[in-house]
């Protein structure tokens, strides 16, 4: 297989990109080959050189990313991705957006290649979407009947001095302090705030919303940090879960990419048989009910007071850094880094065929 990487992005979760495609590339399987694009900070996508992937290869560093015009890269609609310029699509296979956050693990990437006739790994188009807006994903679990954490919606858009009072009094009432505040669309914790009394919720609230045009406040739940690896199409499957321990106040941005010893990972997490059975059912639940495919990590807060399983949120471009839980759990449940890699390449595949057989033209 040809695989091309879209990594970088226009995203505050930029760097983090350049580190797990990175640790994707050191991963795949001799015999595939690999076509790297960047994506700059303003979101232009360029072609890289041999001389980026050999760099990354040679040791642990991130993926580097060459702006270079004459390498300019198009998404041509039902003719796949080319040179600027040029009516000849480059040749490849799949497309693995190992992108995180705004602009890549939203569905507005998958919508762009779904256009242009390509297969790519992951969530498709409503799937994406659906995961990275926190609010509406557990609206549909909500539905579904599964368990989800509480909380109160804010909205720019009508945002006031009455309106921040009125959402700070009803969050105090629900859940008192402390208390979360974050975007209702994005991911890594980024624009994550702990609002430890009232004088902190207006700053917090303003903060969330540099990142997005919703934000949500949480109550602060006395929890361990449960995560969960699913991947499939149509059958599911999920592997034992494992546990964070975050080492700094909450498991936060840099404790996830940049402090190596910000977290400890426990895989699989130190939790009863019956407790590691009811994460994977719900996260295979939640899964399903959000209309994902392809990957997901299913993140979940175990109450420590009354053991109760929560819901927290859906990531469906995890992290493949070398400290990241998506590939390690899936890894310890027998599905090494590289196999994982094929599998992923297998289910868009297969996807892109079956949506290849549709009608879409009477």
């Amino acid at each position: 297989m040809t695989i091309a990487l879209l990594y970088g992005g226009k995203s505050g979760e930029h760097e983090v990109s350049l580190r797990s495609s990175a640790s994707v590339a050191r991963h795949v399987k001799p015999g595939h080959t690999l076509v790297l694009i960047g994506i700059d900070h303003d979101g232009a996508w360029y072609l890289q050189p041999k001389a980026v992937l050999d760099d990354a290869l040679a040791g642990d560093n991130p993926l580097g990313l060459v702006v270079d015009g004459a390498a300019l890269v198009s998404a041509i609609p039902g003719r796949g991705l080319a040179l600027a310029g040029s009516s000849s699509p480059i040749r490849l296979d799949v497309v693995f957006p190992v992108l995180h956050g705004t602009f890549g693990e939203d569905g507005t990437i998958q919508g762009l290649l779904e256009l242009s006739g390509v297969p790519y790994i992951g969530c498709d188009v409503l799937g994406s979407a659906v995961g990275m807006d926190k609010e509406m994903a557990k609206n549909l679990w909500d539905r579904a009947g599964l368990p989800v954490v509480p909380f109160v919606p804010i909205r720019k858009c009508d945002l006031s001095p009455q309106v921040l009072e009125k959402a700070r009094v009803r969050s105090e009432a629900a859940f008192g302090y402390p208390m979360f505040v974050k975007p209702t669309c994005s991911g890594s914790s980024v624009g994550t705030s702990k609002v430890a009394d009232a004088a902190g919720f207006d700053t917090a609230v303003r903060a969330a919303l540099e990142w997005d045009f919703r934000a949500l406040v949480e109550p602060f739940i006395a929890a361990r940090e449960i995560e969960c690896s699913v991947i499939g199409n149509g059958t599911v499957r999920s592997f034992l879960p494992g546990e964070i321990v975050p080492r700094h106040e909450f498991y936060d941005y840099e404790a996830k990419y940049i402090d190596p010893d910000g977290a400890a990972l426990i895989i699989p997490a130190d939790i009863p048989p019956e407790t590691a059975a009811r994460v994977r059912n719900v996260a295979e639940r939640a899964y399903v009910a959000a209309g994902l495919n392809g990957m997901a990590r299913v993140d979940f807060f175990l109450d420590k007071r009354t053991g109760e399983v929560y819901l927290n949120e859906v990531n469906t471009i995890p992290g493949f850094t070398s400290i990241s839980m998506f590939p390690k759990m899936c890894e310890a449940g027998g599905l090494a880094f590289p196999d994982l890699i094929d599998e992923l390449v297998n289910l868009a595949i297969e996807r892109g065929k079956r949506r290849s057989e549709l009608r879409f033209v009477r």
